[in-house]
């Protein structure tokens, strides 16, 4: 039976997007609550971007990382608009130097389009990418789902998806063979949530924010929950633990996960 696609968020929820400038303001003024968490270890990080946002729209997430020992790089190709040639070539190559640079493998964090585009670079070279960690991410869409977004993407976008398997469901592709965490908020209004998060299992994850699509970048929960994350020791991942202090700004949150039986998916 054919699933129904995904549509957009309701207009009330599109409505909230205008409270990115609350979460902007509380990011810079909770910044304290940074110093509590484990340093990092010095390996490169790469932050992509989503639709139609630059390296300018991920300043201040990056500097927040590096400010903690994190050794954060922006992806240095303008504007992101689709996954054009130039771009996935772009992105792959800074990838590639970066681990060539550190000698290390290379953490990817992605928002909205550029948290699909860590998870095709994961795929594509999972020997260099140590883990992936998704913000707002509807990388369970597939052809013919929708968000408010949709028409943009449409009008710049490449008709085609340059990604190999792409118009494959999410969950009937191969795991990730990294480390993956998705964050994700119940309102967000450009996306449908339900897009944007795992199915249970082995070294994946899914961390409930309260906040907007918009203000992933300048959420200071997201903040917190990507610092924790980059800061393990590679090879040693374990699902995050909020701390007691900033527990009640992570929800408990959800999974896909499948009956064995009638082979639906449900959310857990």
């Amino acid at each position: 039976m054919a699933t129904r696609p995904i549509e957009p968020p309701p207009y009330h929820r599109l409505a909230m997007e205008r409270f990115a400038l609350l979460e902007y303001a509380t990011f810079v003024t909770a910044q304290p609550l940074m110093r509590f968490l484990p340093p990092g270890d010095g390996h490169p990080v790469l932050v992509l971007p989503g639709l139609g946002a630059s390296d300018l729209s991920t300043q201040r997430l990056r500097s927040a990382l590096r400010r903690r020992g994190h050794a954060v790089h922006g992806w240095r190709l303008g504007g992101n608009l689709g996954p054009h040639p130039r771009t996935l070539d772009g992105m792959t190559r800074l990838l590639k130097e970066l681990h060539e640079r550190y000698r290390q493998t290379v953490s990817v964090v992605g928002w909205s389009l550029g948290g699909i585009y860590a998870r095709e670079l994961a795929r594509q070279h999972p020997d260099v990418v140590r883990q992936v960690v998704t913000l707002a991410s509807p990388f369970r869409f597939r052809p013919g789902d929708r968000g408010h977004a949709s028409r943009f993407y449409d009008a710049i976008g490449p008709r085609l998806d340059p990604f190999p398997g792409r118009d494959v469901p999410e969950q009937e592709r191969p795991d990730l063979a990294v480390p993956s965490t998705a964050i994700y908020t119940r309102t967000d209004g450009i996306v449908r949530w339900h897009a944007c998060i795992e199915s249970a299992g082995h070294r994946r994850e899914n961390i409930e924010v309260l906040g907007t699509h918009s203000g992933m970048g300048y959420n200071i929960a997201v903040a917190i929950a990507v610092a924790d994350r980059l800061a393990q020791p590679e090879g040693r991942w374990t699902p995050f633990r909020a701390r007691a202090a900033v527990r009640h700004l992570y929800p408990q949150p959800v999974s896909w996960v499948q009956d064995r039986r009638s082979g639906r998916w449900s959310l857990r």
